[in-house]
This record gives C-alpha cells, structure tokens and sequence, in this order.
C-alpha cells in the first residue's frame, strides 16, 4: 500500500465516508494503490470486476460502449463513487496525467457498511449476566470480533445479514474469572462463545495428560464444532485471566447463522412487479442513492428502517435492494416481521445491467 494514502482519502469516497476513523484505519490495509503512466490503460490487464476502484490522483478519459469519451478528474464529485458502476460499459480507458487508483475488495466493502449500518441501531438490547452489559456489546461491534480481517475471513465472514439483528439481541455477555473453565471436554455442546475480553487455551487430555491446543485472545470464536457436528466437546477451554465472554444458545447459534426464509426475486420478476405497482426501497446511504438509483426508487437506509414502520404504505409490495443484497435482505426482514409485504432484489444492484438504471 503506498504510504501517501491515509484516511482523510479514505473519508471522502462513497459508501466509505460512512465509516468511523477506526474502521477507516482498518480498511487501510485492504487498499491498493495503483500508479498509472500517462497514455496507459489501468483496465486493460487489471479489469474493474469485483473490485471498487476510486479516483483518487489525476485525471482519466473513459471510453463507454456506446462510443462516448469522457474525462473523469479525481477532484470532482463524480470521483468520489467507484469507476463503472451502474454505467454503461467501460471498454477502455486511458490516463491524461501521472494518475493513482485505490482498489478495495467489492464483497469485503460490502460486507463492511452492512454491519457497521446495522449495528447503528438503537434497539440492540443483548441480555445480560454477572455483570455483563450492553455496552459489552457496543464495544465488541468496534472490537476485533467484526474487524475488516474477520468480516474477510472470520467466524461472521458469511452470516446472513438479516439475522445480524437477532443475533446481537439474543447474545448474552458474561463475567468470567481467571481459570474459570468454560467448556470441558466430554461434555455435551450448549453454547458458542465469542471473547470480548481476556485470554484463554484450549486443551486435550492425550494419554493421561493435557496436551494444550491453541491459545485464545480477544476477537477468537470457540465451541462451534460440539453444535455443528451434533457431538460431544473434544477439548477443554479454560480461562487464562479475567475477562468477558459472549454466547450464544445452541439454538440461536443454529438458527442465526442460516439464511432466513426471505422472499429472493430476480431482476426481471422485480421489474415486471414493479409494473404492477411494487414500489423500489433503496436502503443504502443517502449518497449512494443519490448517485445511481434505479428508476421511482425510495431511500430509507437500513439504520433507519426500523423508523420507517408504520410510515411506509402497507397497500403496497416493496422490492428491497443495496449494493450486493445484504443490506437489502436485513431490511427486508425486518419489514416483513412488521407485517410488510417485501421481496429481495437476488444479488441486488450487481445483477442489475447498467443501461436499467439510465
């Protein structure tokens, strides 16, 4: 990553302007940035597919399929959203000055505004116990549990979005004590346990003694396997020092990190809908819809959905849509649990052909 790159570049790039500066410090280290010479086409052999790619130094000229030239300069506010998307096709492009592209990860992007976009709401009551408390589980939202490095890669990488919800309502934070065992091997699986807080290890009684297995720290999972397989706890956690725990019931463990039944339509089926009066919701940040929003689309974004309850028309069907169709599917549920008849665009704005949204 080149070091001239620093959140203030970050802070004005949409959806990103909607992070807070530690999660704009943490993005840092999933950004490339690529130097482009005067004449060269940045697209040619790095395409813009599953990418967000910013303007961030210089200027660009744009060649759509359509024929059409334009330039693009990284100090205007068409910059500030990726290249390409919901635009005609880009098929080549050319850098008018020396010129700088940040490129990002679309799915990890992604994944990132829909947790910190649902965790902004103000219902989230965890239950709590021996001194555990809500704030447990604010700190944990900004805490390594929902890093960019376990949002990629971690235990919630894949969890479906419209249980994020429930799954921070029905965790229970808890109070533990230096060698507290917390799970002992043999024993039946009750609970998945995620550490807010402290140390500990994990180990296994081989041959008659305990063979240590791995040590675990704030941010690590453990005790999903037992629930998984249906079987008993192969190891033993103990704790190392104080610290607090959440968990999860086997139940809600089980339950949460499925899909939900939710209504999924194709572009087309929404389109054809759409005609027989359903109604576009565009739950993205305010920018993003303001920059390409499909056709009689409505914004209410998904930290707002829960207001929208009772003020949206019952009388009509909705058609939910976000970027990839995580933030929309979250919204969707939580709408339909009220009573609402709404769908969810598959894949959201990515299945959708630019020329749609013109």
């Amino acid at each position: 990553m080149n070091d001239t790159l620093d959140i203030r570049v970050l802070a004005a790039l949409e959806p990103i302007s909607s992070f807070s500066p530690a999660r704009l410090r943490e993005l840092l280290d999933y950004c490339h940035i690529e130097n482009v010479v005067p004449g060269q086409d940045p697209f040619q052999n790095h395409p813009l597919l599953g990418q967000s790619v910013y303007l961030v130094r210089g200027e660009l000229e744009l060649t759509y399929a359509d024929g059409n030239r334009v330039t693009m300069r990284a100090d205007s506010e068409w910059a500030r959203h990726p290249i390409g998307k919901r635009q005609p096709d880009i098929v080549a492009a050319s850098a008018l000055s020396r010129v700088q592209l940040l490129r990002v990860d679309d799915d990890l992007l992604d994944r990132m505004v829909t947790w910190d976009q649902f965790a902004s709401h103000d219902d989230i009551k965890p239950k709590t116990d021996k001194g555990g408390s809500e704030a447990a589980v604010r700190r944990l939202l900004n805490s390594g549990m929902f890093s960019a490095e376990n949002l990629n890669h971690g235990p919630f990488a894949h969890l479906p979005p419209a249980n994020i919800g429930k799954l921070l309502n029905r965790v229970e934070a808890i109070a533990v004590w230096d060698k507290d065992v917390i799970v002992r091997e043999g024993e039946e699986g009750d609970y998945y346990y995620l550490i807010e807080s402290g140390r500990a290890q994990v180990t296994r009684l081989v041959g008659g003694a305990n063979l240590l297995l791995a040590e675990l720290k704030a941010g690590d999972v453990f005790g999903e396997e037992a629930l998984i397989s249906d079987a008993r706890r192969n190891a033993t956690v103990t704790m190392k020092s104080n610290g607090v725990l959440l968990r999860m019931k086997k139940q809600d463990f089980l339950e949460l990190m499925r899909e939900p039944l939710l209504h999924h339509i194709s572009f087309a089926e929404a389109k054809e809908k759409v005609k027989q009066g359903a109604v576009w919701l565009d739950v993205r940040h305010p920018p993003e819809y303001r920059y390409d929003k499909l056709p009689g689309a409505i914004n209410v974004p998904l930290n707002d959905i829960r207001n929208a309850i009772g003020v949206l028309s019952r009388t009509v069907s909705y058609i939910a849509y976000c970027q990839s169709g995580r933030r929309s599917a979250a919204a969707a549920f939580i709408l339909a649990q009220a009573g609402y008849d709404v769908y969810v665009l598959e894949n959201g704005l990515w299945s959708v052909p630019r020329v749609s949204q013109q």
